[in-house]
């Protein structure tokens, strides 16, 4: 009997050897769904190297914030940055991982990608709903060579807590001030008119679904999709396309300070052929959680080492190397030696 149980705990214990030598360490990760693709393809590459598989929920950023607040998750993600005071309140710390634009998207039929014009108060007006009809005059002026329909806009918004609502609401609340009067900026607003779509993917299919729609959407979501989207008047009073080159453009005005935890918001960038709403998604971390804050660093890392031929693929900027360095030594004042 003794010999039997011997055995049985031999076999026991090889078979945890064998469970751990194969266990697979795991990030857990959740929000903004600007940031999903290019999380999605740097998880890819990085569990072929380091073994770490990223589990991302593609949630938005309220989410993401509500998820690490309640430390339910190894790192929230926010296209919104967090104030210092916020940050404080939830002990938590934040940095950029990435920089992108959010595009006007649109379906009307005969319509190509990047031959409409808008410009921000055009978009102000749609959102209002003060312009009903695409054939409206102010759209008509900015395309003199088009023949627009007389029918009735569609407007579609996302429906959760989102950063990539804050971005684009932002962008409006600079440029129109009946917007800053009448609903603000924020990951959530109440919207004046429209239909709702949960995440970028939602918005993206309501757009591509809904003719003569309207909606707002990370590039990546508008390519991916084979959407329609427009051109826009900058501040410099230039219409730019939406492209590498703009977002580069618009990213080049922006000074992230680790002294304020990277908060910074990039609409309405002066530059001449800056992209207007352009926006940094960050990483949220609890700083009570060490260990989680190790992988995460780790993860994120490599992905500013090795991932910046795979952001530009997908048409993100990657953060300048003074960048990156600021963030390592940010993460080092923090606590995080990865």
């Amino acid at each position: 009997m003794k010999r039997v149980l011997k055995i049985a705990v031999f076999v026991l214990a090889g078979m945890l050897s064998i469970n751990q030598a194969f266990a697979v360490e795991t990030l857990n990760g959740a929000g903004s769904s600007f940031a999903y693709p290019i999380y999605s393809a740097w998880a890819y590459a990085y569990q072929k190297v380091a073994g770490t598989q990223l589990n991302y929920q593609s949630i938005g950023s309220g989410g993401g914030i509500k998820q690490i607040t309640e430390r339910t998750v190894d790192f929230g993600a926010s296209d919104l940055p967090l104030s210092p005071a916020d940050l404080k309140k939830s002990n938590l710390i934040q940095f950029p991982a990435v920089i992108g634009g959010v595009v006007p998207i649109v379906n009307i039929p005969g319509v190509k990608p990047d031959q409409m014009r808008l410009d921000s108060q055009t978009m102000c007006g749609i959102y209002l709903g003060d312009i009903k009809f695409w054939d409206d005059a102010q759209i008509k002026a900015l395309n003199p060579t088009m023949d627009l329909p007389h029918n009735e806009i569609t407007v579609v918004h996302r429906s959760d807590g989102s950063g990539t609502t804050a971005i684009f609401t932002n962008y409006l609340v600079q440029t129109c001030p009946a917007w800053k009067d009448k609903v603000g900026t924020g990951t959530s607003v109440n919207w004046p008119v429209g239909i709702g779509g949960k995440g970028s993917e939602g918005v993206a299919n309501y757009v591509q679904s809904t003719g003569y729609s309207i909606g707002y959407d990370e590039f990546a979501y508008a390519q991916q999709n084979n959407l329609t989207y427009t051109q826009l008047k900058n501040p410099a009073g230039k219409f730019v396309s939406a492209k590498s080159e703009t977002f580069e453009a618009a990213a080049k005005t922006a000074n992230f300070d680790p002294k304020d935890d990277f908060n910074l918001m990039m609409t309405n960038a002066k530059g001449k052929d800056a992209w207007p709403i352009a926006g940094g998604t960050f990483v949220l971390l609890a700083k009570d959680k060490k260990a989680a804050n190790i992988k995460t660093a780790k993860f994120f890392n490599w992905s500013f080492t090795h991932g910046d031929a795979k952001a530009k693929e997908l048409i993100y900027i990657p953060l300048p190397k003074s960048l990156k360095d600021k963030i390592r030594a940010y993460w080092k004042a923090n606590g995080i030696h990865y």
